[in-house]
């Protein structure tokens, strides 16, 4: 996937509580940059988590898959970058995080399903916030 076809990107600076004894971003903090992302295309798109709960749903993740590719470190800034399409009653995220010179940091697939009143939902009213965006 390229950039062209990115519906959402959000510009973050890594943080120094991030970084590990390698002095590289500890990779379980790329699971929080994508979660991020995530959360702000939702409020961009006019469907934020509290907006969700308040009608009785609750997106869920239910798979994640991360190719770690180069390493960010201290002071580095990241181009973190989505789309996403349905699958059935899965709603799947493609994450791409892209480093301040441009290069591939991670690539990632997650997958969402959505519960509506504590059960499994088809995810038609996240099917219809996201319409434009599917």
């Amino acid at each position: 996937m390229d950039d062209r076809k990115f519906i959402f990107e959000l510009e973050i600076e890594v943080r120094d509580y991030e970084i590990d004894a390698e002095g590289i971003v500890n990779n379980a903090n790329y699971l929080h940059y994508l979660e991020h992302t995530r959360h702000c295309f939702c409020a961009e798109a006019g469907m934020s988590f509290d907006s969700m709960r308040k009608i009785g749903i609750d997106p869920v993740l239910s798979r994640v898959e991360i190719d770690y590719l180069t390493p960010l470190r201290s002071g580095d800034t990241m181009r973190s970058c989505l789309a996403m399409e349905r699958r059935g009653p899965r709603f799947v995220f493609h994450q791409h995080i892209f480093n301040q010179h441009g290069d591939p940091v991670v690539k990632a697939e997650v997958t969402v399903v959505a519960l509506k009143d504590g059960r499994l939902s088809k995810g038609t009213e996240l099917a219809a916030a996201f319409a434009r965006y599917l």
